[in-house]
């Protein structure tokens, strides 16, 4: 469609560029919107690159929409909101469709069929792969492409400082940003859609790039936008861990934490202790292939046992032939099956065709975030919000393997083509309502002392060690005392990583008040003390939620080591 260049053309402004943010904008420009994308990075630096494992959709003949959508709400622990999980089942081949339109190529077969997956949790191979552990980085290539060949205006390394809400409507008028760390702008906007990722630097051993700051949802917390789940995180049971440079060995220099796909172990890797026990066998009648919380949690409990040493995983017999393949079959296999992680792999002088690699969990996903209608909308007129900073009700209490990308493309583009529809009544209404409200915050205990001087290490210990795998009432008291004394401290944020560090310390309070007021264990929010539900059905134990946490010295967390 040719935008229609005259004052009266919708003003949309995006904040993120990762899948659901480029959907957006696509969508509303099509719909006659004028669309501005600002992304505080370059335009292809956003989550959704990282994503190896793949999108999960109905795609397959034998495949079925009835059992997605029942393998999405069991791993949700009962939480989800059953008409969102139909609508991404639904919706979520035609969105799909639309990516291979785009240019996103997904792996084949020889015979030209697409080739199938399985990943946690899912009872039906359904998970489509891009250039085998590439998935992300193909439909962001594909997405940004698409954008640059339209009238979206881009603005990258451009910072969202704040919302800007009208006083006398009530409702969202545009954004503050830092312009290249240096400048100030506003941008006024009669719609304004939050895109900004999770917050997964709000942990110190974390699988999210240092973008995820929880720069959206921070901006709905000020703003008093319903803000809902996020005490539900989501750690990645297999990463591999950070390795430290040693002085004088040229062999070893820095390495980040490394994602390694669920898809791994759905293609036959096993999990071990240090004796080579396999031991997900007695957890869960999935084993490894159990809902991430739970292989996450046994995993953490045998570090424990192990003195924090990391478990291993064995991928060495996986191949066409699976246990009677040989070493120079795996390896072939590997790396045509995992490129991407086979290199970082061989990067850190591990041969994982032939020994199992060492693995931990790490802060991987927000499960709750900015709560949104059907539609994307939020409880503030002409604010809407998607991906992993919305809270659609999806996801419930743990997401299902690769339904985040799915959830982005299906949202996105219900986002976008209800801005164009708002965009036509002028009328920019808010979400009508919300299947479940915020939590109370619980009173914050008095700090006896006056906290020490606020760093983002020290926050993100000390959420990995109060607010991580298994967390309880002491340990969570004790975080919220001392994030309220580091709230309290006089600070003016000026560069981009001070406010950064602001909307991380906001976010951490919101996420831990919330673990607080959630008193019993589901889903990705374990407690070792959890009491019995009180009559409030937003508290309720649902009937398939896994039974509660093992009793782990310390928070359950094992120490990670870094860098």
């Amino acid at each position: 469609m040719t935008l229609r260049r005259d004052p009266s053309t919708p003003r949309v402004v995006v904040v993120g560029s990762g899948i659901a943010g480029l959907t957006v904008a696509l969508h509303a420009v099509e719909g006659g919107c004028r669309v501005t994308l600002v992304t505080k990075d370059v335009l292809e630096h956003a989550n959704t690159r990282f994503a190896q494992g793949g999108i999960a959709g109905v795609m397959f003949d034998d495949d079925r929409i009835e059992d997605h959508i029942r393998d999405t709400l069991v791993a949700g622990a009962g939480l989800s909101d059953p008409e969102a999980v139909r609508v991404l089942a639904e919706e979520g081949p035609g969105r799909i469709r639309e990516l291979i339109a785009l240019g996103v190529a997904f792996d084949r077969a020889s015979d030209g069929a697409f080739v199938k997956g399985l990943e946690a949790a899912h009872s039906y191979p359904r998970i489509l792969h891009a250039g085998g552990d590439a998935t992300g980085t193909a439909i962001e290539k594909a997405l940004v492409a698409r954008l640059r060949e339209s009238e979206v205006r881009v603005i990258e390394h451009a910072f969202l400082i704040d919302l800007v809400v009208d006083a006398a409507s009530g409702r969202a008028a545009g954004v503050e940003l830092l312009i290249e760390d240096a400048r100030r702008e506003t941008l006024p906007a009669d719609a304004i859609v939050l895109a900004t990722g999770g917050a997964g630097q709000l942990y110190a051993h974390t699988t999210n790039p240092p973008v995820a700051t929880g720069d959206g949802i921070a901006a709905a917390l000020r703003a008093g936008v319903a803000v809902t789940d996020v005490e539900f995180v989501q750690f990645h049971p297999t990463v591999l861990p950070a390795v430290c440079a040693v002085p004088g060995d040229a062999s070893r220099s820095d390495a980040a934490p490394f994602l390694v796909s669920e898809a791994v172990r759905g293609e036959g890797a096993v999990l071990r202790d240090e004796q080579g026990r396999r031991f997900m066998l007695e957890r869960h009648p999935d084993a490894e292939l159990a809902p991430r919380d739970v292989v996450a949690r046994a995993i953490a409990e045998v570090m424990v046992e192990q003195d924090g040493r990391p478990v291993l995983l064995d991928a060495t017999a996986l191949g066409p032939e699976g246990a009677a393949a040989s070493a120079k079959r795996t390896v072939r296999f590997l790396r045509d099956r995992f490129p991407t992680i086979d290199a970082a792999v061989r990067a850190r002088g591990e041969d994982w065709a032939r020994e199992p690699i060492p693995v931990t969990p790490a802060a991987h996903y927000l499960m709750g975030g900015v709560s949104t209608d059907l539609e994307g909308r939020t409880s503030l007129p002409g604010l809407y919000a998607v991906g992993e900073t919305a809270r659609t009700g999806v996801h419930g209490a743990n997401r299902l393997a690769s339904n985040s990308l799915l959830e982005g493309a299906v949202f996105g583009a219900r986002a976008g083509d209800a801005l164009a529809a708002d965009a036509d009544t002028g009328r920019w209404p808010a979400a009508a309502s919300f299947p479940r409200g915020a939590a109370p915050e619980p009173p914050v205990p008095p700090v006896a002392d006056a906290a020490p001087p606020f760093t983002r290490g020290a926050l993100q210990e000390l959420l990995w060690e109060d607010a991580g795998l298994v967390r309880d009432e002491a340990g969570l008291a004790r975080a919220a005392a001392r994030i309220s004394g580091w709230r309290a401290q006089p600070r003016e944020a000026v560069t981009e990583r001070e406010f950064e560090d602001e909307n991380l310390l906001l976010v951490a309070a919101a996420l831990v008040s919330a673990a607080r007021v959630r008193r019993i264990s589901v889903g990705a929010h374990a407690r070792r003390d959890e009491t019995p539900p009180v009559a409030d059905e937003s508290d309720a134990r649902p009937a398939n939620t896994p039974p509660r946490a093992p009793d782990h010295r310390r928070s359950g967390v094992p120490e990670v080591a870094a860098c």
